[in-house]
């Protein structure tokens, strides 16, 4: 997750190009997660992810090599690697279990967590307008799981720890970026994840095959991208404008879900999905109207 600001003057054309590159691969990425058949542990996969996406950080290893971080700033990348890292095993597992647009519709309950997660521990006031666009976005996660209506998966529980988790390392994440430059923060989450992930990893270890280290190259790749193309369209135009682009994944799951994994069309998750999306995108222009950053985009959140 980075925060990318610009100096030049917002293109919102550009912002929502560079926002649908963004969804398109992020969905992309968890389609290809998606298809991977089960046979290797969800802390495996996650660790693969890391491990592979490091590749496309060798050119910038010299630069890597420099950075020289104090005492309190390393902790708190490293408890920020600590929730990521438990936000990431949760994910793959939930991708292995519930369906790709629920996944994705409960994705979006995060920056619904960080404004909570703001207000309880940063002492961010809550208006009546943004208590009640938390209210909606609850209404909407609860029309997609329908507790007491159907038996609940495992992996739906996962997904809203997985919400939980990205949350706090969001959270941690702004008195960090104040202290050092974006590069630094993706640097730094890459190595601690792929640290934290590694004991998890090796206690489930099964070999993968050439196929599946080929596809998980390229799930890191595409995952990789999507973070690169995110903060372009942030650098090019406003949350307000990109935020609501994001609602496009959702129906890119579906479809994808639809087409690709023969999981049907559920009215409920993308009402549900409508919900959290609205309210999201309402918090989102609250505040920046009142000039504030606290709440993420919805890809800001993503393993």
């Amino acid at each position: 997750m980075t925060e990318a600001t610009s100096d030049s003057t917002p293109n919102p054309m550009t912002g929502i190009f560079w926002m649908v590159v963004t969804g398109l691969l992020f969905v992309g990425f968890t389609a290809l997660v998606k298809s991977m058949d089960g046979r290797l542990p969800a802390a495996e996969l996650g660790w693969l992810r890391y491990v592979l996406g490091l590749v496309f950080f060798v050119p910038f290893l010299p630069r890597i090599l420099a950075m020289r971080l104090d005492r309190k700033t390393l902790g708190l990348l490293v408890t920020r690697g600590v929730f990521h890292t438990a936000g990431v095993i949760t994910w793959f597992f939930a991708m292995s279990r519930i369906p790709l647009a629920e996944v994705t519709a409960i994705n979006y309950l995060n920056p619904v967590f960080v404004t909570i997660g703001a207000a309880l521990f940063l002492g961010e006031k809550l208006a009546a307008r943004r208590i009640a666009a938390i209210g909606v976005a609850l209404v909407g996660a609860l029309v997609i799981l329908r507790p007491g209506v159907r038996e609940l998966d495992p992996g739906h529980f996962a997904m809203m720890f997985t919400a939980a988790c990205f949350a706090v390392a969001y959270l941690i994440l702004s008195p960090i970026a104040k202290r050092v430059e974006p590069f630094v923060i993706v640097t730094m989450l890459a190595v601690t994840v792929t640290i934290g992930l590694t004991p998890f990893a090796l206690s489930v270890w099964v070999t993968p095959t050439p196929g599946e280290l080929g596809l998980l190259f390229v799930i890191a790749a595409f995952a990789t991208a999507g973070h690169y193309t995110m903060t372009l369209a942030f650098a090019a135009a406003p949350l307000t404008v990109t935020q609501p682009v994001t609602f496009l994944q959702l129906v890119w799951s579906v479809l994808l879900g639809a087409v690709l994994f023969s999981e049907g069309i559920d009215p409920f998750v993308v009402a549900g999905g409508t919900l959290i999306i609205a309210a999201v995108t309402f918090i989102t222009w609250r505040e920046a109207v009142l000039k504030r950053r606290v709440t993420p985009g919805a890809n800001e959140t993503k393993p």
